[in-house]
């Protein structure tokens, strides 16, 4: 049986032999962008110094370290994606942004040595351009408050130790020692967490549900098939803390006594598939999962299985099938899983987040747990803020915080369409994904909870936030997202399969300018009818976005299809091509070009564009040397 306790301190006496602590942010988001050689030109830097040096990015043994100058990790996910990659100097609080190999021979004569400030590399508010030294000041991070996240970022995902020296599987060797598993219901009832997936179902009631079936096989299911697009947060905390998941899955099914647990991932998360199975091995081989856990005579193994990317197969009863070898389609409700799940028996299906936030619940006890967030909400809630905002990432902020408060304080204000902050130029938030609906400028105070939202129309759903300037097309936008959920239909109901098609056709009707008033309102009706009629809540939630635009941007439909026009000229069928007679040269280029000779002008004299004949292929346009045409 492990001692946690002994592993801590073992841990802890280590890191106080180190001098510095250096943190590369080793996420997708980073990697991507060259954090990986980041890392090696910064190991290697170091040590052509002669410095003492600890690398533990692929290290889980304690014994590795020793006295020495430079302690280095490679961390998941540290939020701010928009300056990335990013490295963090402790204990001085420093973080870079925007760092190359090219930056390193300076950063280790500067800050690792001399503890000097590189000001180039430091984050610099978009608008006054002050520098911000770190997390501890930047306005991104300060304004969160970062929970089931803490951890991301800030401990080497691939080494246990360093989790259990964070308090890691403490909870767990509670739950198995000290709690029974009505306890552990309660405790979680009393909590008041709820799925952080999309419905915000009560945890601890689902759980109970689970408990009170009489059979000896139960699972417990971590719902890992992130595929709304934009969203990344299950992703990065895969990737950045995956003991954090296994230990939520550990009290989970302690409260229902499962002895085993799926991880279901989507195979498009190579990173996270990769570090969740080593952090499910090493915790086998450390003796925390599998028989006997914490000498409680429970026994609890978890397998991972990789999704082919179905958005269909986030809904649960999808999943199930999706493990069991068949084909992801959704099965109606009753019973459910809780009753009769995976392979037909007593199944908690929780997603990555929900279950990240399981162990925290137990660490800070259930009123402070409670004392964020609103009396129906409690606690926090991860978004992807995507879109037009100067500062986009992974954030976390309390329920009841609002859009306002997102888009404008932490996410440093909205981009207009020269890439200038100009918060006037907001127009709308799509939130929760394909699934969710549109908020606009009068939803900017509204506390963004399940139960406010869904009065609205809208939905937390997995955590999507896509911020949209007044040059989105509100028409382009819910055709974008409808063509996202018809390709994902599985098929199975006709309301879904044939509704979303047929509202997808209205909408390239509309976007085309082909679309009549009756046009809109048989979307409208088309909308109402798959929302109410469709099997599974995937379908029941595709109409949203088509229903929340029309509702708050009647407006701009309409002027489509009665003015044949796209205000934000964004629908290029709808979008006249004309030349400014002040600005063109009479080269003669763009009548070259034109494919059906709707370009007339005689040479070194302003040039006219026919509409009637024009076909709107933009030859003309990107053809232009002076940039008359648009």
């Amino acid at each position: 049986m492990p001692d946690l306790n002994k592993i801590r301190e073992s841990y802890n006496a280590a890191r106080e032999l180190c001098k510095k602590r250096v943190v590369v942010c080793a996420g997708t988001g980073c990697i991507a962008n060259g954090s990986l050689q980041v890392f090696e030109s910064l190991k290697n830097a170091v040590a052509l110094r002669g410095l003492e040096i600890t690398v533990s990015l692929k290290s889980d043994d304690t014994s590795a370290h020793k006295a020495h100058d430079v302690y280095m990790i490679g961390s998941g996910c540290q939020g701010f994606c928009q300056v990335g990659p990013l490295v963090t100097i402790e204990p001085a609080g420093i973080l870079y942004g925007h760092v190359k190999p090219e930056d390193i021979e300076e950063i280790v004569e500067k800050s690792i040595i001399n503890d000097d400030l590189i000001e180039r590399l430091l984050y610099h508010d978009p608008v006054s351009g002050k520098a911000y030294k770190g997390n501890a000041e930047i306005p991104f991070y300060t304004r969160q408050s970062r929970t089931g996240l803490k951890e991301c970022g800030h401990v080497d995902p691939e080494n246990i130790s360093e989790y259990i020296a964070h308090g890691g599987y403490f909870s767990a060797e509670a739950a198995y020692t000290r709690y029974s598993s009505q306890d552990l219901c309660k405790l979680y009832k009393e909590s008041g967490l709820r799925g952080r997936g999309g419905g915000g179902f009560s945890t601890g009631l689902k759980w109970e549900f689970a408990l009170k079936e009489d059979n000896e096989k139960k699972y417990v299911v971590c719902n890992g098939d992130e595929g709304d697009p934009g969203a990344f947060m299950d992703r990065s905390i895969l990737e950045g803390n995956p003991h954090s998941v296994i230990e939520g899955m550990m009290i989970a099914a302690r409260a229902i006594g499962a002895d085993e647990g799926y991880v279901y991932v989507r195979m498009e998360y190579p990173l996270a598939c990769t570090r969740i199975r080593k952090a499910i091995q090493v915790a086998e081989d450390c003796g925390i999962l599998g028989d006997d856990i914490f000498g409680s005579g429970k026994k609890f193994r978890i397998n991972v299985m990789e999704g082919a990317g179905a958005f269909v197969c986030g809904e649960e009863t999808a999943l199930l099938s999706s493990i069991e070898g068949k084909r992801g389609m959704p099965n109606p409700k009753p019973p459910f899983p809780a009753q009769k799940g995976l392979f037909g028996k007593p199944t908690v299906i929780n997603n990555v987040e929900t279950l990240a936030l399981v162990p925290v619940v137990m660490q800070q006890g259930v009123d402070k747990f409670r004392s964020l967030g609103t009396p129906k909400s409690p606690g926090t809630k991860t978004f992807a803020l995507t879109g037009h905002v100067a500062n986009t990432g992974l954030i976390e902020v309390p329920f009841g915080t609002t859009i306002r408060e997102i888009v404008f304080e932490i996410g440093g204000g909205v981009l207009d369409k020269d890439g200038k902050i100009n918060n006037d130029a907001f127009k709308a938030v799509q939130i929760g994904g394909p699934s969710g609906g549109c908020l606009t400028r009068e939803h900017l105070d509204i506390p963004l909870d399940f139960d406010s939202l869904g009065a609205i129309g809208a939905m937390v759903g997995s955590g999507g936030m896509v911020v949209m300037n007044d040059s989105t097309c509100m028409v382009e936008t819910a055709r974008y997202f409808m063509t996202f959920t018809q390709h994902e239909s599985c098929g199975k109901c006709v309301p879904c399969r044939e509704g979303t098609r047929q509202m997808l056709e209205m909408l390239e009707d509309v976007v085309n300018g082909d679309g009549t008033e009756e046009t809109l309102e048989l979307l409208q009706e088309a909308g109402e009818a798959v929302k109410i009629t469709s099997l599974c809540g995937l379908g029941k939630s595709a109409p949203n976005p088509v229903l929340s635009t029309l509702r708050y941007f009647r407006d701009e439909y309409e002027a489509h299809v009665k003015a044949k026009y796209c205000p934000t000229r964004a629908c290029k069928a709808l979008t006249p091509i004309s030349i400014d007679p002040q600005t063109c040269r009479g080269c003669t280029l763009c009548k070259r070009v034109c494919p059906v000779g709707a370009i007339s002008g005689e040479v070194k004299q302003a040039h006219v564009i026919d509409p009637l004949v024009c076909i709107k292929c933009g030859a003309c346009v990107s053809t232009c040397k002076f940039k008359a045409i648009s």
